[in-house]
C-alpha cells in the first residue's frame, strides 16, 4: 500500500485511514466481499499501533461498510449498495470536513448541562425570565393590533425601527445615527458574523481583548484569520499594545468591548478610549466596538461609547436587546458608514432575505415606549441586587480563596481562584453537585479564573449555586 497517513494532519490517524479505505471501496480499489487486510498486518504497513486499525476497522463497521467476524478478518460488505444501489453517505466526515468550526467541547458540554432543569445556571449570558419585560410586551400585544405585512422587509430592517434605533441611541448613548447607516441583525451574535465574513479575508491580522468572549467564538478561525491578543487590566486595554501590533503585524481591525466588559466586568477608561481613537485615525485600523451591557450600569451613568466619540468613521457599533431586554427578541444593530451597511445587508439577505418583521414591531414599539425607560431603571436595581448576592456568597463562603473586581455594570463576574486547581476538573465537580460556570481559559490566555454570570439566576438560586461550588472547591484541593 504506498499511503501512509499524514501525521501533521489534524484528523485522528485512525480516521484518516478510515477515509482512505472507504474511498478504495467507493473506487473498486476494494471490491465488495474482498478481504482486508489483517490488523497487524495493516498496522505493520503503515507503521502505526493495531489499536489504531482496530479503530478505523470499528469506524467502517458502524457505517455498514464492512463486516467482521472473529477468525475471518474484515471483508468489505457484500451488500453495500443495497437492492437499489443506495449508499448512506458518511456523515461523520461531512461533519468534521465542514470549514464552519463547532463550538469547544466543553462549550457544547456546558451547553447541554444547562438544559437540565435542576441545575443552577450561573453560565449563560443571558437574563433571568423575571427581568423580562414581559407584562410591557402583553400590554403592547393587546392594546397596539399589529397592522404591519409579513412580506419581506427592506434588507437593512424595518424603516421605522431603524428611524426608533438612530432616536434611541442619540438619546441614550449620544449617537448620531440615520436610518441609512443601521443594519437590524439577529442579536450581535450575526453582526459579528456579518463583518468577519464581508470586511476581512483569510490571513488578515485582528486584535482582541485578552481575556474575551471573543476568544471562544470559532468564527475567526473559520474565517482564517490570525488572532492576536490585548491584555486587559483593570482600566481595559492598553492602546500601546495595539501600536506594537500593529507594527509588528498590520492590524486590519481590533474587536473591543469598552463597557462592562465581558468576561471581566472591566471599563475602558476615558483616556484610553480617546486614544484608541487616535491611533485608529492615524493608521486606518477599524475598531469594531460590541456594546451589550452600557445602559445596565448601575449607577445610571452610560460612558461615552466610541461611536460618540468617534468624528472619522472608523468605529463600527453593535448593539443589541439581547442583554437588556429579551435574548429570544434577537434583535441587534450595526450602526456604521452607509457603504459598509449596504455591503453586510447584501450579505445578510442572502442569509436569510431579512430580518422576521413581528419581532422587529415588537421591538420598535417597546423601544419607543415610557416603558423602556421604566424597564431600564428596574433592570439596574434587580441586577445590582444579584451582584451584590453573588459578592456576598463569594465573600462568605470562600472567604479568601477567591479575588474578584465588583463590577459596576452589566451581568458577569470575573473570578480568580488563589489555590492552584484545574478549572475543568472543578467544573466537573460543580455539575455533579447541580451548578454551572464557565472555566476562565475558554476566554484566554488566563489560567486559575471563572467567569460567574449573576443575569440569569434570582438572589437565592446564586448563594446556592455558589454554596455548591465552594463544596466542589473544597473537595479537589
Amino acid at each position: 500500500m504506498e499511503w501512509k497517513p499524514d501525521r501533521t494532519d489534524k484528523m485522528p490517524i485512525y480516521k484518516q485511514i478510515a477515509n482512505y479505505i472507504e474511498q478504495g471501496i467507493s473506487s473498486g480499489i476494494f471490491p465488495p466481499d474482498s478481504l482486508l487486510p489483517s490488523e497487524r498486518t495493516l498496522a505493520k504497513e503503515l507503521q502505526v499501533n493495531r489499536s489504531t486499525v482496530v479503530a478505523a476497522y470499528e469506524e467502517l463497521q458502524s457505517l455498514g461498510i464492512v463486516s467482521r467476524r472473529k477468525g475471518s478478518g474484515t471483508r468489505v460488505s457484500t451488500d453495500i449498495w443495497g437492492v437499489s444501489h443506495k449508499r448512506i453517505p458518511n456523515w461523520g466526515r461531512y461533519v468534521e470536513d465542514g470549514s464552519f468550526l463547532p463550538n469547544l467541547p466543553v462549550v457544547q458540554r456546558i451547553r447541554m448541562e444547562t438544559e437540565k432543569k435542576d441545575l443552577i445556571n450561573l453560565a449563560s449570558g443571558e437574563l433571568t425570565a423575571q427581568l423580562f419585560p414581559a407584562e410591557q410586551f402583553q400590554k403592547i400585544l393587546s392594546d397596539r393590533p399589529f397592522t404591519g405585512h409579513l412580506g419581506y422587509d427592506h434588507p437593512q430592517g424595518n424603516a421605522t425601527l431603524r428611524e426608533t434605533i438612530a432616536t434611541h441611541v442619540k438619546e441614550y448613548k449620544n449617537i448620531d445615527a440615520t436610518s441609512s447607516s443601521i443594519l437590524i441583525t439577529s442579536g450581535a451574535q450575526q453582526a459579528l458574523h456579518l463583518i468577519v465574513q464581508c470586511l476581512l479575508k483569510p490571513g488578515d491580522a485582528v486584535a482582541i481583548e485578552d481575556p474575551s468572549y471573543c476568544f471562544s467564538l470559532p468564527i475567526f478561525q473559520s474565517a482564517g484569520l490570525r488572532t492576536f491578543l490585548l491584555p486587559i487590566d483593570k482600566n481595559g486595554i492598553n492602546p500601546d499594545d495595539l501600536v506594537s501590533l500593529h507594527k509588528k503585524h498590520r492590524i486590519r481591525m481590533v474587536f473591543l468591548n469598552p463597557d462592562h466588559h465581558n468576561p471581566t466586568g472591566t471599563v475602558l477608561s476615558l483616556e484610553r478610549r480617546k486614544r484608541v481613537l487616535e491611533m485608529s485615525a492615524e493608521y486606518g485600523i477599524p475598531i469594531i466596538e460590541d456594546d451589550p451591557y452600557s445602559l445596565t450600569t448601575f449607577d445610571g451613568y452610560v460612558n461615552p461609547t466610541l461611536k460618540s466619540m468617534d468624528f472619522n468613521g472608523n468605529v463600527l457599533y453593535i448593539s443589541s436587546l439581547s442583554k437588556i431586554v429579551a435574548s429570544g427578541l434577537r434583535i441587534g444593530w450595526i450602526i456604521g458608514p452607509s457603504n459598509v451597511i449596504a455591503r453586510l445587508a447584501d450579505a445578510k439577505q442572502q442569509v436569510d432575505f431579512g430580518h422576521s418583521i413581528f419581532p422587529q414591531w415588537v421591538a420598535n414599539e417597546f423601544i419607543g415606549s415610557t416603558e423602556f425607560a421604566s424597564h431600564i431603571t428596574m433592570l439596574r436595581r434587580e441586577l445590582r441586587r444579584q451582584r451584590d448576592e453573588l459578592t456576598d456568597s463569594l465573600t462568605t463562603l470562600l472567604g479568601n480563596k477567591t479575588e474578584f473586581l465588583v463590577p459596576k455594570g452589566g451581568i458577569h463576574m470575573w473570578c480568580k481562584l488563589k489555590d492552584s486547581i484545574s478549572e475543568y476538573q472543578l467544573l466537573e465537580e460543580s455539575v455533579k453537585r447541580g451548578v454551572a460556570f464557565i472555566p476562565g481559559s475558554i476566554f484566554g490566555t488566563e489560567k486559575g479564573y471563572v467567569r460567574f454570570t449573576f443575569g440569569r439566576e434570582n438572589q437565592h438560586s446564586i448563594r446556592e449555586g455558589i454554596s455548591r461550588f465552594a463544596e466542589a472547591f473544597k473537595s479537589i484541593r
